[in-house]
């Protein structure tokens, strides 16, 4: 799943909704955050509800192209460990 534009308060619904319909029935999701220009905290939030989501689908999920400031974001909240982040593909 490719990311673009903003993943902020007004977006992150939507982006959920759509990427219940990409886990369906696959092991593997990769969600690349390559197009994303702009994040705040409720990003955050997102991937931990992407994750608690594709653990319970038994789905391995993988965040690649993390913008440093989603990272920073990740970091200063205390969770980047629980997500599987990358700056790389």
């Amino acid at each position: 799943m490719h990311l673009s534009g903003s993943v902020i308060i007004a977006t992150v619904n939507s982006l959920f909704n759509e990427s219940l319909n990409t886990q369906a029935g696959s092991g593997n999701l990769v969600i690349d955050f390559g197009g994303v220009e702009k994040v705040d905290s409720s990003a955050v939030s997102l991937m931990l509800v992407w994750t608690r989501a594709a653990q319970r689908n038994k789905v391995n999920l993988r965040f690649t192209h993390v913008p440093d400031n989603l990272m920073s974001l990740a970091t200063l909240y205390g969770v980047a460990e629980l997500l599987a982040l990358s700056t790389a593909e």
